[in-house]
This record gives C-alpha cells, sequence and structure tokens, in this order.
C-alpha cells in the first residue's frame, strides 16, 4: 500500500512539473525575440575629419597651390582679374572703414588688379589703419571658408561673394574685365544648380583663400614684379624703419597660415555632416 501511494505521489509531482514545463514553454514561443544589443558606432574626435570632410582638406590645398600659380603666371594672370579686384577691394576697403572710425580723412583710393591697390588717408591712426587691411582680408576670406564645408553656408556667402565681385564694376573701364567679371557671376547663379548648390562649397573655399593669403600676393607683387604701388609690409617698414619689409611679410604670412588652418579646424569640428544632412539643411534656404 504504501507503495502504491508513492507511485502516484511520484506521478503527481511528473504531471506537475510537465505542466509547468509546458506553460513555460508557451510564454517563452508567444514572447517576442530580444534583439541583441546595438553597437553604437564610437563617436569621431572633434577635429578628426569624417571621410566626408578629408577631400576639403585636400581641395583647399589644390586651391593654394592654384591661387598662387593664376594671380603670378603672366597670362593666367588676367583669368582671375575680377576675383583679384574683389580680394584687393575688400583689402582697400578696411583701410578706408579704420581710417574714418579713428578720425582719418579719404583723400583718394586705387583698385587695380596690375597695378594693386591704394588709399590716401589724412590724419587717423596709421598703424592701425595699416593692420587693418592684412586682418580684414584673412578674416574675411576665412568666413568664406567655412562655406567649403557646409552647402547652406555656401549659399549664404553666396550673395556676399556676387555682391563683391559686382562692386569693383564701378572703377573698372577694361572691356575683358568687365566680360570676366560677368562671366564669374554667371557661374555662381549656375552652381546653385549644379548637385542642389553642392558646387558652391568649391566656389567659396576658392575665393576664400584667395583672401586669407592677400599678405602673400600682396607682397611678392610689390617684391618680384614691382607693382606701383607699394605693398602693406613695405609701408610697415616706412612707418618702422628698423623692420625690413620682409620681416613684415613673414609675420603677416604666418598669421595668414595661422588663420588658414584654424578655421579648417573650426570647419572640422562643428561642421561635421554627412550629405544627407547637408542637403537636407539646404533644402530650407531657397532650394534647388
Amino acid at each position: 500500500m504504501a507503495i502504491g501511494v508513492i507511485t502516484k505521489l511520484s506521478r503527481a509531482i511528473a504531471s506537475s512539473f510537465a505542466l509547468l514545463g509546458a506553460m513555460w514553454l508557451d510564454a517563452a514561443l508567444a514572447r517576442p525575440p530580444v534583439a541583441p544589443p546595438a553597437i553604437l558606432p564610437s563617436p569621431t574626435p572633434p577635429l578628426s575629419p569624417t571621410s566626408f570632410q578629408i577631400p576639403v582638406l585636400y581641395v583647399a590645398v589644390i586651391f593654394l597651390v592654384l591661387d598662387v600659380a593664376l594671380w603670378h603666371l603672366p597670362g593666367a594672370r588676367v583669368i582671375i582679374n575680377p576675383f583679384k579686384l574683389l580680394t584687393i577691394g575688400w583689402h582697400e576697403l578696411c583701410h578706408v572703414f579704420v581710417a574714418l572710425m579713428t578720425g582719418g580723412h579719404i583723400l583718394s583710393v586705387t583698385i587695380d588688379p596690375d597695378l594693386g591697390g591704394c588709399t590716401y588717408v589724412k590724419g587717423g591712426h596709421p598703424p592701425t589703419i595699416l593692420a587693418a587691411g592684412y586682418l580684414g582680408s584673412t578674416l574675411f576670406g576665412a568666413g568664406l571658408m567655412l562655406g567649403g564645408w557646409d552647402i547652406l553656408a555656401a549659399k549664404i556667402v553666396s550673395f556676399v561673394i556676387a555682391v563683391a565681385l559686382a562692386a569693383p564694376l564701378v572703377l573698372v573701364r577694361d572691356k575683358i574685365t568687365i566680360i570676366l567679371t560677368v562671366i564669374y557671376e554667371c557661374l555662381l547663379i549656375g552652381f546653385w544648380f549644379i548637385d542642389h548648390a553642392s558646387a558652391l562649397r568649391w566656389y567659396a573655399l576658392f575665393v576664400g583663400i584667395m583672401n586669407v593669403f592677400y599678405a602673400l600676393w600682396d607682397f611678392l607683387d610689390d617684391r618680384y614684379f614691382k607693382k606701383q604701388n607699394d605693398s602693406d609690409c613695405t609701408q610697415f617698414s616706412l612707418l618702422y624703419p628698423k623692420t625690413k619689409p620682409h620681416h613684415w611679410a613673414i609675420g603677416w604670412i604666418l598669421w595668414s597660415c595661422a588663420i588658414f588652418v584654424g578655421f579648417l579646424l573650426i570647419g572640422i569640428a562643428t561642421l561635421k555632416r554627412t550629405q544627407d544632412q547637408m542637403f537636407a539643411e539646404a533644402a530650407t534656404f531657397l532650394p534647388t
């Protein structure tokens, strides 16, 4: 009899475990599968360029070399006359603005792609007026360079470039320069419709680099091409006779290099965009 009771008890326990196992299996099958843990990509360090930003760095170096060649090679110099007028014109405008701010009076202003720029001022604070030219050129160019990293930024600075290209025509009488200016304005407009305005990035980068390194162009024109109007480096040496023009040139060229590298790093750190992100942001402003 005891054996029969034990047998029945064992069967009851086995049935209970079987029932619990079946219930657990049903619950497991009804439960949605658990997704494996997502592997998040490690964030890119702020100063490390993304794969989309690396081409901008290469193009910036190419444009720098191209600017050197186009600014100084005979024949090629004429091709970029409108951009030279833009660069020289902004440089002289910085002199004019600071001269007026320091109480000076403007006697005359010259803007010429071959002769260079020249602003005659009476009164004011000469060291500040003189420094304003290169400082203004580099900072203006650096702002344009940021357009090389982002389509939306390039769209915005394209309006600045368009006005700056057209403004010197008030003083220009050379037909070739006028025709070239019209061509470059048309290119600027056309770039709005190439790959949703992505081409504007390279236009802004090219013009920006040209302005950043105006101190270099100005000194080389004065030193090796004997242009009529002195460079600001020569003017600094007249203001401070103990320092030679080439010493001033070294200082200002190093300043230009620092701004160039600094704003490349700013672009890398602050404008990390994928192509899709850039297109989406650019579409919010005059989509093409």
